[in-house]
């Protein structure tokens, strides 16, 4: 089938990047992007690492691909016809396509209304707009209680007690950081949240809210009371299909793809909504909550859906800023392998590698990245089509609860 117009469902990175690849391929036909954000693509993780931006120009992605594409921002698709090949927007608007990329990203989790009963001093951060009204919340405020001491929670832990603020921080693991560094690193990041006066409540969750006309204190499942002038939930993400549901397409925590990122004839999906085939062991599948892997996957789709089916390989890599800790990845890294620290040096830097069954899958710095980059660039990738028996799952993605071994590899 002749493609005269390609739709692409999500603004972010992954769809910028899938642009950009179109038009270097040549392809001459017609571009629609749907964003549910009124913003073109920009950055996310620096939404939690100080000092917090102020305006979207901070975090734009370059805006050359502006021209090369039709940006239809402020709305949403609210269902997919594969049979006619047409998107039905919020509104009653229909939009014929030829090749479809899904590239919706994901939203943040929340707490059970029974809960928060939406409550304003309650927020989550997962876009530019949740910014915005977080840098309004924080000069009215002095007490600060983030659920979730995951990258983003950790990250605001230490970005807002750098604004002055008294930050609680209560996760439900024993550590912060647990699953994707592992137990030596997880507790070198629990002392420096102390070292920096943030107070930890580990193995705990929240139970209640207290307050009438405003929230005053959040008590814990152990009956702790904290004081509270505002609440953050850092809980984790949850894709962005609800509109693909009767599609037909396979939802498993995400879109399911193959490994060339085709979910259906026609049709690709790309970024933290894509749930791509992991060969370590047949029939995993894993989200990859990063930006670098949703530019790569977008790319990527766009040559499969331009007729380059070629199996995705890309090597993970992340950064974090928390605290006077930067800390940089790449590869297979956490709490399912083995961490031997190759190098420390002074102020608590530090140069380690993470084994499993002797083989090395990943490494990890705080303060030699030079070391990072030209002793571990080749690592492997984490590639769809080479399986090996004796290759490691990414221990950074969370054990998926029941069948089907899905996994997630959460955003930094």
């Amino acid at each position: 089938m002749t493609m005269r117009r390609v739709v692409i469902v999500g603004a972010g990175p992954a769809a910028m990047s899938a642009v950009a690849e179109l038009r270097r391929q040549d392809y001459q036909g017609s571009i629609l992007v749907i964003g549910a954000e009124p913003h073109m693509p920009y950055r996310r993780p620096p939404l939690s690492k100080h000092p917090l931006p102020t305006s979207h120009a901070q975090l734009a992605l370059d805006q050359a691909g502006r021209a090369e594409a039709t940006w239809l921002l402020g709305r949403s698709a609210h269902h997919l016809d594969r049979q006619n090949r047409v998107l039905l927007l919020d509104g009653g608007d229909e939009i014929p396509y030829d090749g479809l990329i899904i590239a919706t990203g994901v939203r943040a989790r929340r707490l059970p209304g029974r809960l928060h009963q939406g409550r304003p001093e309650v927020m989550t951060l997962r876009g530019f707009g949740d910014l915005a009204r977080l840098h309004g919340r924080l000069q009215r405020v002095t007490r600060v209680v983030i659920l979730g001491a995951g990258f983003l929670g950790s990250e605001l832990a230490a970005t807002i007690r750098r604004l002055g603020c008294s930050v609680d921080l209560v996760e439900r693991d024993r550590l912060p950081l647990l699953g994707p560094l592992g137990p030596v690193l997880a507790q070198r990041i629990a002392d420096e949240h102390r070292r920096h006066d943030v107070r930890l409540h580990l193995g705990r969750t929240v139970d209640r809210l207290h307050g009438t006309d405003r929230l005053d204190a959040v008590r814990l499942d152990d009956g702790t009371t904290l004081p509270a002038d505002l609440l953050i939930t850092a809980l984790g993400s949850i894709p962005e299909t609800g509109w693909l549901a009767g599609s037909g397409l396979v939802l498993d925590d995400g879109v399911r793809v193959d490994n060339t990122g085709r979910a259906a004839p026609g049709i690709v999906a790309a970024g933290d909504v894509a749930r791509w085939p992991h060969p370590w062991p047949a029939g995993e599948s894993v989200r990859a909550e990063h930006h670098d892997e949703a530019v790569a996957q977008g790319a990527h789709v766009a040559r499969t859906l331009l007729g380059d089916p070629a199996p995705y390989a890309h090597t993970l890599a992340f950064s974090t800023h928390i605290h006077d800790m930067r800390l940089h990845s790449v590869g297979f890294t956490g709490k399912n392998y083995r961490l031997h620290v190759v190098k420390e040096g002074p102020g608590g830097r530090m140069l380690a590698e993470y084994r499993h069954a002797g083989r090395l899958v990943g490494a990890i710095t705080h303060g030699y990245i030079r070391d990072l980059t030209t002793t571990y660039r080749d690592l492997p990738a984490r590639s769809c089509h080479e399986p090996s028996a004796t290759s490691p799952v990414h221990a950074g993605q969370r054990a998926a609860q029941g069948a089907g071994g899905r996994g997630c590899v959460e955003h930094a």
